[in-house]
C-alpha cells in the first residue's frame, strides 16, 4: 500500500487505535490502498473491520463516535468503513453498517470487494481475509459486475448533471473498463490498469488522459466549456458500451 507523508499513516494509526476497544478480529484494506493505485489525497481509504460481537445498537453508536473523533484528522473524510461479523460475512447480499461521506448506513460488501479482498487485501490488524470471508462462487462476480452496469451505470449515464462532476467521470469509465477486463478475462485490474484498458475499447482518448492528469499529475480539473464538452463524450461512449456489454455477457 501506498501510503505516502504522514497523513494517511497517523489517520490510519489512529483509526486502528480507537478501534481496538470493539475487539476487532481483523480489519482489512480493500480497493487502491490494497491494490497498489493508491493516490494520498485524491484515493479513498477504503477500508473492512470485523468486531469480535454482534454489531448492535450499542456498538454503531460506538462506531458512530469513533468517525466523529476523527474528523479533524487530514483525509478523514476519505476514511470508509464497512463493519461485518464472522456470524454476519456470508452472502454478498446481506447489507452491514457503513462509514463513509461523513454518514453511518448500510451497504452490502460485494462480490467485487470480496474478491479483491481474497486476491489482493491488506490486512492492517488480524487474521486474513481467507479466514472470514467464503470465496466468492463461480459466476457471481461476473453476474454482479453485469447487474452493476445495467441497473445502476447505465441509467445514471442518462441523468445529464451527473456527468458535469468529476467523480462521476473518474468512476464511470474506470468502472466500465474493469467490468469488460473481468467479463472477458475471469480477473480484476486496478483504476489505474483501467486507464491503460480504456483506449483500446474506443473511449474518449481526452477524457482519458483528463482522468490521469488530475489523478496522477497533480492537474487542474477542466471548467465550462471543457466540462460540458467531457460530459457529452463521456455520455456517448458510455451508454452504447454498456448496451453492448450487457447484451454480449
Amino acid at each position: 500500500m501506498k501510503t505516502g507523508p504522514m497523513p494517511t499513516d497517523a489517520l490510519l494509526a489512529r483509526f486502528l487505535d480507537g478501534l481496538a476497544p470493539l475487539g476487532p478480529v481483523a480489519v482489512w484494506a480493500h480497493g487502491s490502498p490494497a491494490g497498489g493505485d493508491y493516490v494520498e489525497g485524491r484515493s479513498d481509504l477504503d477500508l473492512i473491520a470485523v468486531p469480535d460481537h454482534p454489531v448492535g445498537p450499542r456498538t454503531v453508536w460506538r462506531i458512530a463516535l469513533l468517525h466523529a473523533r476523527l474528523r479533524a484528522e487530514p483525509l478523514a473524510d476519505r476514511l470508509h468503513c464497512t463493519y461485518l461479523t464472522p456470524d454476519t460475512a456470508a452472502g454478498a447480499g446481506r447489507r452491514h453498517p457503513t462509514w463513509a461521506h461523513a454518514q453511518l448506513f448500510k451497504r452490502p460488501v460485494t462480490p467485487v470487494t470480496r474478491t479483491e479482498l481474497h486476491a489482493f487485501g491488506r490486512v492492517l490488524r488480524g487474521v486474513p481475509p481467507a479466514d472470514v470471508l467464503p470465496p466468492v462462487p463461480d459466476g457471481e462476480l461476473a453476474a454482479f459486475v453485469v447487474r452493476d452496469q445495467r441497473d445502476f451505470w447505465r441509467r445514471e449515464v442518462d441523468r445529464t448533471a451527473h456527468w458535469t462532476q468529476d467523480v462521476w467521470v473518474d468512476l464511470g469509465l474506470p468502472t466500465f473498463a474493469r467490468a469488460t477486463v473481468t467479463l472477458r478475462e475471469g480477473r480484476l485490474i486496478s483504476e489505474r490498469e483501467a486507464l491503460d484498458v480504456l483506449p483500446g475499447p474506443g473511449a474518449p482518448g481526452e477524457v482519458v488522459d483528463d482522468i490521469r492528469r488530475r489523478r496522477y499529475d497533480d492537474t487542474a480539473p477542466p471548467a465550462g466549456d471543457r466540462v460540458r464538452r467531457r460530459a457529452r463524450l463521456t455520455r456517448a461512449y458510455l451508454g452504447p458500451a454498456i448496451d453492448a456489454l450487457v447484451a454480449g455477457s
